[in-house]
C-alpha cells in the first residue's frame, strides 16, 4: 500500500512543481564535457493528466538553451524564464490522460540559487557532482520538481572516457567508443526528482562486503590517493545494512553506492541508492562514521517512504538521526539514552522557536530540527517500548515502501502501536515550540 501524491503546491516551495500531473518515468540522455562543464541532453517524460484537462502545465528548468520540446510528438507553444519551462499543448490533453514531453535543452550547467546557498549540478575542479536537495534537480534536467511526484529513472550518460560515472540505480551497459563512454543506469524504484543522483570524476571502484554472504550488492566510487584511509572508515557499512535490515525491514532498493569526491564537501548528501561524501569526511581514525549511518538510514526513511511536501522533513531527518543513536548502540557506543540526554542538553541551550511538524522555510534545515527530530522518536520508543517500537517501524517501512506520507500519516501509524493515546506526547514534541522533558525508558539498554 503505497501513499498517492498530493493535490497541492508546496507551501515552502509554490513555484517548484505541478500539481495538475504526475510524472511515472524519466528517460534522460546527457552528454557531459567536464573541462567546458558543457551538457547537453534530451529528456522524455512519461505523465499522466490529474483529475482536470491539461490546457497548459509547467517543468522546472534552469535557463538552458532550449532546442526542442515536444507533447504526445507534437510541438507546442512554450515560454522558458524564471526556471519555469511553461508548456501549452496544441490540444488540451483529456483529464487522467497518459501523454509524453520532450524536451532537448544544452548549456553550461550551475547550481541554482537558494537560502542555503547553490544546489544542484556543482562542477568540481575535475567533473562534477549532484546534490539536489530541496530543489537543486532543475540545474541539470527538466521535472516536475516536488517531492511526492515520484518516478523511475533510466539515465544514460556520454562523457571523456578517463571519467567514472554514477548514478542511484543499477548499471546496465558501459560503452566505450573512441575516446568517450557512455554510462546507462536504470532505477525502477519510484523516486523524487531531488533523490536523482550523479557523480562523474576519477575514480576507482571497490566492493563493500561480501555479496556471496548478504543480499545487498554495495559499491564505492573513491579517488585511488584516498583507499587507504576509506578502507578503514567505511569497513563497518555492511554490518550497517546487516543491523538496519533487522530494525527497519529489507534494503528497499537493488543496490547501495557510496561515492568520495575529490574535494571537501560541507555535509554528505543522500541520493537514491546512493550517498555522496568529500575528502573531509574520510580520516582513516572513522570520525564520520555516525555520517555514514545517517545517510545509509535515508534510504528507509526520506528516500523509499518519502514527505509529501518539505513541512514533513523532520520524519527524514529525525529518523535518519536516531539511526545514528541506534548503530552506537549496538556497535558498542553510547547508548540511544545517553546520545538523547547529550541532545536534550543541547536545545535546552537554545533558542524555543523551532515546530517541529512545520519549522518554515527558513528553519528546515536548522541542526534543533535534526536533533528534535531524533528526540521525538526517542520519546516514541520510550512509550512503545522496544518490542512495539521497532516492530512499527518495521510496518511504517513496509506499508509505505515507495509512498508518499506526511506527519499525520505517521502519528496515525504509531497510534495502533501504543497501549494508550499518544495524543499528549505529539502535541508537545511535533506542535509545540517549548522542549518537553527528557524521555526516560530504554536507559542504558542494548538493543537484542
Amino acid at each position: 500500500m503505497n501513499g498517492q501524491t498530493t493535490a497541492a503546491s508546496d507551501p515552502y516551495f509554490p513555484a517548484n512543481g505541478d500539481p495538475r500531473y504526475r510524472v511515472h518515468r524519466y528517460e534522460l540522455a546527457l552528454e557531459y564535457r567536464p573541462g567546458p562543464n558543457r551538457l547537453a541532453g534530451t529528456a522524455r517524460l512519461s505523465a499522466i493528466a490529474g483529475r482536470a484537462p491539461l490546457a497548459e502545465f509547467h517543468l522546472n528548468l534552469a535557463e538552458f538553451k532550449i532546442g526542442r520540446v515536444l507533447v504526445n510528438g507534437r510541438a507546442p507553444h512554450y515560454t522558458h524564464r524564471g526556471g519555469k519551462l511553461r508548456i501549452r499543448p496544441a490540444k488540451p490533453l483529456p483529464a487522467g490522460a497518459a501523454f509524453t514531453v520532450e524536451v532537448h535543452w544544452a548549456g553550461n550547467p550551475k547550481p541554482v540559487r537558494s537560502p542555503w546557498g547553490g544546489l544542484g549540478w556543482e562542477e568540481l575542479t575535475d567533473g562534477a557532482l549532484v546534490a539536489s536537495q530541496p530543489v537543486g534537480a532543475p540545474s541539470w534536467y527538466p521535472c516536475n520538481d516536488r517531492p511526492a511526484d515520484k518516478a523511475s529513472y533510466h539515465i544514460s550518460v556520454n562523457t571523456p572516457s578517463a571519467y567514472t560515472v554514477v548514478a542511484g540505480g543499477r548499471l546496465l551497459t558501459r560503452t566505450t567508443r573512441a575516446s568517450t563512454t557512455t554510462w546507462v543506469y536504470e532505477q525502477p524504484a519510484s523516486t523524487s526528482s531531488y533523490l536523482v543522483g550523479l557523480a562523474i570524476g576519477m575514480y576507482q571502484t571497490v566492493l563493500l562486503g561480501d555479496p556471496g554472504l548478504h543480499g545487498v550488492p554495495q559499491s564505492a566510487h573513491v579517488p585511488a590517493h584516498l583507499l587507504p584511509q576509506f578502507s578503514r572508515d567505511f569497513a563497518r557499512q555492511p554490518a550497517m545494512m546487516e543491523l538496519f535490515e533487522e530494525l527497519f525491514g529489507p534494503y528497499p532498493f537493488g543496490e547501495y553506492a557510496v561515492v568520495v569526491v575529490d574535494e571537501e564537501l560541507d555535509v554528505p548528501v543522500e541520493a537514491q541508492g546512493l550517498s555522496l561524501f568529500g575528502t573531509n569526511h574520510v580520516d582513516g581514525v572513522r570520525g564520520s562514521e555516525r555520517l555514514i549511518a545517517h545517510e545509509l538510514a535515508h534510504q528507509w526513511f526520506g528516500n523509499s517512504v518519502s514527505i509529501a511536501d518539505w513541512r514533513h522533513i523532520w520524519l527524514n531527518e529525525g529518523l535518519a538521526k536516531y539511526a545514528e543513536w541506534l548503530w552506537s548502540e549496538r556497535s558498542g557506543g553510547r547508548p540511544a539514552q545517553e546520545l538523547a540526554a547529550a541532545a536534550h542538553r543541547l536545545l535546552a541551550s537554545q533558542p524555543q522557536d523551532l515546530i517541529l511538524a512545520d519549522p518554515g522555510r527558513k528553519l528546515m534545515f536548522d541542526d534543533r530540527l535534526y536533533q528534535r527530530g531524533g528526540l521525538t522518536v526517542h520519546a516514541i520508543r520510550c512509550a512503545l517500548g522496544d518490542v512495539d517500537f521497532f516492530k512499527m517501524l518495521r510496518a511504517w517501512t513496509s506499508i509505505r515502501s515507495h509512498g508518499v506520507v506526511t506527519t499525520d500519516t505517521f502519528t496515525r501509524h504509531v497510534g495502533h502501536y501504543a497501549a494508550e493515546p499518544l495524543d499528549d506526547l505529539f502535541a508537545a514534541w511535533l506542535y509545540g515550540p517549548s522542549l518537553p522533558p527528557l524521555p526516560s525508558g530504554v536507559a542504558g539498554q542494548r538493543l537484542r
